[in-house]
């Protein structure tokens, strides 16, 4: 990563509330509480936080089109573009994401991390862009690697 991203970090809004005296407080996936957010801030959110004051630089709001990273669950690690979320009250909300070579899949709301405006991405991706290979795709790529070392 580079010195200026070393310099913030994402965190996924998990609570609001209004605690004593009517302070709003808003609290994120690494327990970080902070008090007076933007209003406009709502759960699943992700902030970006200043690691020097601790305060709220910026925030991406969880919609359809915007970046993602799946946090848990089968699909981990993947990333993608939401492309649709399906709310069901009582149980779980599905999220719909399709990944950088067109492969659509759906994991739970909570397993989503939002990384992203549109496709441009907050953070450094790891090595391989989140894009989960086919295991003859990961066959292929292992025998070209041990042709090309021997």
């Amino acid at each position: 990563i580079t010195p200026e991203e070393a310099m913030y970090k994402l965190c996924k809004v998990r609570k609001i509330f209004v605690g004593t005296k009517g302070i709003p407080h808003l609290v994120t996936h690494d327990a970080h509480t902070i008090r007076y957010p933007d209003p406009l801030i709502k759960v699943n959110d992700t902030i970006q936080i200043d690691l020097d004051t601790g305060k709220i630089t910026d925030f991406i709001k969880f919609d359809t089109g915007n970046l993602c990273m799946v946090t848990r669950g089968a699909n981990l690690g993947r990333i993608g573009v939401i492309t649709n979320r399906e709310r069901h009250p009582g149980s779980f909300n599905v999220v719909h994401v399709k990944d950088a070579n067109g492969n659509s899949f759906a994991t739970w709301l909570s397993n989503i991390f939002v990384i992203g405006k549109g496709n441009k991405p907050w953070i450094s991706l790891p090595r391989g862009k989140g894009i989960r290979l086919t295991i003859a795709e990961e066959r292929d790529k292992r025998l070209a690697a041990k042709q090309s070392s021997g």
